[in-house]
């Protein structure tokens, strides 16, 4: 695999003892960078190789929506770990207080992490680290071309960061190594998790029912990119826009819990479609906005704030912050969805029924929750949290930065200045009913399936 993937966060002692991977941002078995260079780690030097997942029960606005589509793929991964002889362990707690006395209790001589630019996931590891005696390896299992890799400082937008991974991609776009079954497995490590405590019993938010009609794990989200290859692709660009259409992938929440990788999904659409408009801006939305969105939260360490905007839109948004509002709606009344406007709740109800929001939806919808809080400050906090709570694609840098984008203009330009809004980009009612039939779209969000 290729070094530049793999970056150490700390040194340590040499010693001989079993290989822990921590998974924590890419659950899954194949396609792996993390996986297979702990299990490189462990043919190397004959040693048992172990996969530990550290449960946080309060994490960020996660619901049993979430935990139950988590923990259920995570309990494929348990199963396909263990047809490789590879034992898998899940740990409650945060990793920073739990892992350094499992590491201690089995004499772990190496912890290899997967990369991740949240601020929490970077804290935990700031923290676990001092507690450490051994080497402590992170990689980019998530990019395909490595986020600290491809640049080292904030990109200003999708153009000046375009160019760099498209340079790039032939070197990191290589081939991914199956797993073979570990030798030097010992069966003693082998624990039986307790999933009906985790599933049914942890003190979890359970308000947010799951979404039956997303099916979890590793095989589902296989079989979802078949889907979309045979039947989505080819008119991808003429459709993805239209939320009437079903245009659109359906990976997000996939690829956000890691259970596919965004590298096996390019390398799949490139083998089987000739370039042209629907791979180009499939593969567009799939690598470049998706490693500027990891870019952004990387080295914007305010990217769920007002101060992480630019300083053109901070500017133009305190300038009509006093600006007089026709409405003002609470985080409580925009999560019933009971504002005026029936385009608007049908994109909140459809994100609460389905766990998923359609893309230009969520453009419309976000922008609407700064034309109607009191601040863009607040504006922000509503639409993370909304997004956080309901959508499976929630505490995602894409997340983070598609409310940057539309309540800060991140990764966008001025645009003509206007009240409330200032130069941030506008969007209304009226422009979607000139994209697409609204009464379909709001008949189709709130329906169940």
């Amino acid at each position: 695999m290729n070094p530049k993937r793999i970056r150490q966060l700390q040194e340590g002692k040499e010693s001989r003892g079993p290989i822990l991977y921590w998974m924590s941002r890419d659950q899954r078995v194949q396609d792996n960078w993390a996986l297979i260079f702990a299990k490189r780690l462990a043919d190397a030097q004959q040693v048992s190789l172990i996969v530990a997942f550290s449960l946080v029960s309060d994490f960020q606005f996660a619901t049993e929506r979430h935990f139950n589509f988590m923990l259920k793929g995570l309990k494929q991964v348990e199963q396909d770990l263990s047809k490789l002889n590879i034992p898998f362990v899940l740990l409650f707690g945060e990793p920073n207080d739990i892992l350094p006395k499992y590491v201690k209790e089995h004499g772990i001589s190496v912890l290899v992490s997967d990369f991740d630019p949240l601020k929490i996931k970077r804290l935990w590891k700031k923290h676990l680290a001092p507690q450490l005696t051994i080497p402590f390896y992170e990689v980019d299992a998530h990019n395909i071309v490595p986020a600290l890799y491809v640049s080292q400082k904030t990109e200003f937008s999708a153009y000046t960061i375009r160019t760099k991974i498209h340079k790039l991609l032939p070197e990191f776009l290589d081939r991914i190594p199956g797993l073979l079954p570990h030798t030097f497995a010992d069966r003693s490590l082998f624990v039986k998790n307790d999933w009906d405590y985790a599933l049914h019993k942890l003190p979890i938010d359970r308000t947010v029912k799951e979404v039956a009609e997303i099916l979890p794990g590793e095989q589902a989200a296989h079989e979802q990119l078949e889907r979309f290859l045979a039947r989505t692709l080819s008119h991808y660009n003429e459709k993805r826009n239209d939320p009437c259409e079903d245009g659109q992938s359906g990976l997000s929440p996939y690829l956000h819990f890691g259970q596919i990788s965004a590298q096996r999904v390019a390398m799949e659409v490139q083998a089987r479609f000739s370039p042209d408009p629907n791979t180009e801006a499939f593969l567009e939305e799939l690598i470049v906005r998706r490693e500027l969105a990891d870019n952004f939260c990387y080295y914007n360490t305010k990217y769920d704030s007002f101060e992480g905007f630019h300083p053109w839109a901070q500017t133009t948004l305190r300038e009509h912050e006093r600006d007089e509002r026709e409405y003002v709606y609470s985080v409580k009344v925009l999560e019933l969805a009971s504002t005026h406007d029936p385009l608007w709740n049908a994109a909140q109800k459809e994100m609460v029924l389905h766990g998923k929001m359609h893309g230009y939806m969520r453009m419309y919808w976000a922008k609407k929750i700064l034309e109607w809080s009191k601040s863009p400050s607040a504006a922000l906090k509503n639409a993370l949290y909304l997004n956080d709570r309901y959508s499976l694609d929630g505490r995602d840098p894409n997340g983070y930065t598609g409310c940057a984008w539309s309540i800060g203009g991140v990764h966008d330009r001025a645009w003509t200045e206007r009240p409330v809004f200032g130069k941030i980009r506008y969007m209304n009612y009226n422009g979607c009913a000139r994209k697409f039939n609204i009464a379909k779209y709001i008949e189709k969000a709130v329906s169940r399936t």
